[in-house]
C-alpha cells in the first residue's frame, strides 16, 4: 500500500492529500480529479469499489463530502477517497465507466443527497418515488418529509 500511495502522490502531487483516520488510509482530492485517481488506483490493484456515499456538513462550505470506499483484493487493503462539493446543485464526475458498481451507488447518493454525477448513464431516483420532492438525507430536509406516506398494507 505504501508504494501505491507514493506513486499516487508522485502522479498527482499536491492535488491529493493522504492521511489516516480511524486506522484507514484517506485520500482527499478535488472533484475534478476523481476519474483520474480511481482509474490510477484501479490499475494498481484496487479492483473493487465497495460503496459511494456522502456526508452533509450543513454548516460548512463546501457542504458535502462524497466518500468512495475501494478495496485491494490481493493486499486486503481499504482506501477511502473524499471529495468536497458544494453549491446549489452539487456535482462530481461519474465513475460508472471505471467501476460498474458505481452506477447504483451514484444513483442512491443522488436520490438521498441530491448530488449529481456528471456523465452518469442513467441518473434517476433509485429509492424514492420518481415524483418525490427533496433529498431525505440532507440535514435541512424536513423531519416530517414533504408529503404523507401511504398506509402500510399487511398481507
Amino acid at each position: 500500500m505504501k508504494e501505491i500511495l507514493q506513486d499516487l502522490e508522485g502522479a498527482f502531487g499536491d492535488r491529493v492529500t493522504v492521511s489516516e483516520a480511524l486506522g484507514q488510509t484517506v485520500v482527499e482530492l478535488p472533484a475534478g480529479e476523481i476519474v483520474s485517481v480511481v482509474t490510477f488506483l484501479k490499475s494498481r490493484g484496487f479492483s473493487m469499489l465497495i460503496d459511494i456515499s456522502a456526508v452533509d456538513r450543513l454548516e460548512r462550505d463546501p457542504r458535502f463530502d462524497v466518500v468512495y470506499h475501494l478495496y485491494h483484493l490481493e493486499e486486503k487493503d481499504w482506501l477511502r477517497l473524499k471529495v468536497q462539493v458544494g453549491g446549489d446543485t452539487p456535482s462530481v464526475p461519474s465513475i460508472a465507466h471505471v467501476y460498474a458498481s458505481a452506477n447504483w451507488a451514484e444513483r442512491e447518493c443522488y436520490d438521498m443527497f441530491g448530488i449529481r454525477f456528471r456523465g452518469h448513464p442513467d441518473l434517476k431516483r433509485i429509492l424514492m418515488p420518481d415524483d418525490w420532492e427533496g433529498h431525505p438525507l440532507r440535514k435541512d430536509y424536513p423531519l416530517t418529509g414533504t408529503r404523507p406516506l401511504p398506509p402500510l398494507v399487511h398481507e
